[in-house]
């Protein structure tokens, strides 16, 4: 196991990026600094706020003419305001006449809304598409879209970057103690069948997934288990927890099976609502989420939760892009 961890590390190169414009709104500011702190540069003056009306005030504070500008905003909080925040800062670049603006954008708004899955049911994630297309975007940055299609709704280049050579390395260095441990890969639902079947065929461990059926939005009605999990290290692996509803009742589930001890790690970790109070009350051990949001008053009232830090991950796409080398390398190396 500790060879199959050994493959998923790579050394980042020097960078070249210092002297580019790199800003950032108020939905993720210690992300874009930890970005800035592996790219050795400094995060560039602007000023985001809100007038007394409430509308999105934006005052760039340095020259980008002919620079190559790169603004990160995640999609979380409060996310009309940070979208808005995202659209205006990147329209200011491109008014001030900046070369190319990139948009890195760690979890990607609305992108639950992907589809016409019911009667005049909007279409929501490319509606968010197309504003940041015509406020000016050149190229998209983001993290483990929530479906892979997103990108057709972009008519610019769009970086979809995986957590999971991230997801590999913790698993290997985290939760494997030896040759014999026994593990197993579970998809809380058959949407991310796809994503567990990667990664246990990497790790060459079993996997199961738990069908689900939902009554409502963010409330499930029923989940059975296809698979088998007894006397094994069951670990949920999904892109995104908002409720947590349905990661505690897949939890659940696999302790009735027989699962030694369950854990999860989630990409983007919404927690919204009442999800603190039920991971609290879960049969999750542990619950590992990357940092594409800001979950550091959650870690405070919950014990069980983790932070796996992908600013690396970000940073060396950023560093690739702008010297025009592969982002691909990324989909199966962790940057050092």
């Amino acid at each position: 196991m500790q060879a199959i961890a050994d493959n998923f590390r790579a050394v980042m190169k020097h960078t070249e990026v210092s002297g580019n414009p790199f800003f950032t709104g108020n939905s993720h500011p210690k992300l874009a600094r930890l970005i800035c702190n592996h790219l050795g540069i400094e995060l560039s003056r602007c000023k985001v706020g809100k007038f007394s009306n409430q509308e999105t005030s934006v005052s760039i504070e340095e020259s980008v003419r002919d620079e190559d500008v790169y603004v990160v905003q995640s999609g979380c909080g409060d996310v009309n305001d940070n979208l808005m925040e995202l659209l205006i800062l990147i329209n200011a670049c491109k008014t001030a006449s900046a070369c190319r603006v990139t948009a890195v954008i760690p979890c990607f708004p609305y992108a639950r809304q992907d589809k016409k899955d019911k009667s005049r049911a909007p279409i929501s994630a490319k509606l968010v598409a197309n504003m940041l297309s015509v406020a000016g975007a050149d190229h998209i940055i983001t993290l483990d879209l929530h479906a892979s299609q997103i990108q057709g709704f972009f008519d610019i280049p769009v970086d979809n970057l995986y957590a999971e050579p991230a997801i590999l390395k913790y698993i290997t260095e985290q939760l494997v103690v030896g040759e014999d441990t026994k593990i197993c890969i579970v998809s809380p639902d058959a949407g991310g069948a796809k994503r567990v079947t990667s990664i246990a065929d990497r790790l060459n461990v079993d996997f199961a997934l738990i069908h689900k059926e939902r009554a409502k939005a963010n409330e499930v009605a029923r989940m059975v288990l296809v698979g088998d999990v007894k006397d094994k290290i069951a670990v949920l692996v999904d892109d995104m927890a908002d409720t947590c509803g349905t990661l505690c009742i897949a939890a659940g589930k696999l302790k009735d099976a027989g699962a030694l001890s369950i854990h999860a790690i989630v990409t983007h970790g919404v927690l919204s609502g009442n999800a603190v109070a039920r991971l609290n009350a879960s049969s999750l051990e542990s619950i590992v989420v990357t940092n594409t949001i800001p979950v550091e008053e959650k870690m405070a009232q919950c014990p069980r939760l983790r932070q796996l830090d992908i600013a690396r991950i970000l940073a060396e796409a950023i560093r690739r892009t702008h010297n025009g080398e592969s982002v691909s390398y990324l989909f199966s190396h962790v940057p050092l």
